[in-house]
């Protein structure tokens, strides 16, 4: 069984395909880099393998390994705190911190996004976080898409964000979302489909033939109309976008989705209306299992309240 790659980028654990083989090939291959950048990265002692440091590239991995890339601090300059990024706080402890992240802000620095995100609000807020993803993602363990709202988990030292980085690969966290999407699909269903890099649109992801394994469980809270429903949906892997890759293949695109589906609605919703509403983990250090919620955001909950009343009549 293929595990899953961990969505903050720089930690995957090493798959049947992967297993007997160079580990600079496997790290290019993996995080979509060089070779020769791969090659650097390990002779300078940034990899390491189950928390061991490796210096050779020729180094052959084996099945269930985890690689972890420690990435040179990325430019621009450092994240500054910024006091005005709302975080909202579910739960927080001397390990780690629960966030419910709203809609319209980017996790992290990056590409057009150099401020205003949520590192530089979590930087203002707690300056103790992990540095293993460097001055740019300090703390992230995974993400939400810009415009997906709900509940992210944070680490404060490097001891838990390898063990929730493990977690995450190892498919043990448990996450749950909330979507509205366009269509009504049968009561229940699983999408079982590979996805990759889409072929012509380097921005946007695909079903294809040749991606990664990826599946997608549904299951239908209410229908309007024919029109419109309310999903609660369970991921079993963490590929970039991928329930709003694997429900518009379905043909049922989440509503708002700027990338895919593209299709008008009344209330002119820019974003796709899609929630992290649920997130089980066991603590890295008491190894208790917790559980948190989040109910939707006020424009989706607003959303659902137009729909119910349009369709109950």
């Amino acid at each position: 069984m293929a595990v899953e790659l961990d969505t903050a980028g720089d930690t995957f654990a090493i798959e049947p395909d992967d297993a007997k083989g160079r580990l600079d090939v496997v790290l290019s291959r993996r995080l979509e880099c060089s070779r020769s950048q791969a090659h650097d990265w390990i002779v300078s002692g940034r990899v390491t393998v189950d928390a061991s440091a490796v210096l050779k590239p020729a180094e052959k991995v084996k099945l269930g390994q985890l690689v972890h890339l420690n990435r040179p601090a990325l430019q621009p300059a450092v994240p500054q705190p910024d006091p005005e990024v709302p975080i909202d706080v579910v739960y927080e402890d001397d390990s780690l911190l629960v966030v419910n992240k709203r809609r319209g802000i980017t996790v992290h620095p990056g590409s057009g996004a150099h401020s205003g995100t949520l590192v530089n609000g979590l930087l203002a807020y707690c300056r103790d976080l992990s540095g293993i993803h460097g001055v740019e993602r300090p703390g992230i363990v995974h993400r939400l898409d810009k415009d997906t709202s709900g509940l992210l988990v944070v680490a404060k030292n490097d001891a838990a964000h390898l063990a929730l980085s493990r977690q995450f690969a190892e498919r043990k966290v448990r996450k749950a979302y909330l979507a509205i999407v366009h269509g009504v699909p049968p009561a229940c269903g699983s999408i079982d489909r590979p996805i990759g890099r889409h072929q012509t649109d380097r921005i946007k992801m695909a079903v294809r033939r040749d991606g990664r394994e990826a599946r997608t469980d549904f299951r239908l809270l209410e229908a309007f109309g024919g029109e419109y429903a309310l999903l609660e949906i369970d991921l079993h892997t963490g590929r970039t976008h991928q329930i709003r890759v694997h429900l518009t293949w379905l043909g049922y695109p989440l509503l708002g989705d700027p990338v895919y589906g593209k299709r008008p609605n009344p209330w002119n919703l820019q974003g796709q209306a899609l929630h992290c509403c649920r997130l089980g983990f066991t603590h890295p250090i008491t190894q208790a299992f917790m559980e948190f919620r989040a109910e939707l955001p006020a424009v989706l909950a607003t959303i659902l309240e137009d729909l119910r009343q349009k369709y109950s009549q």
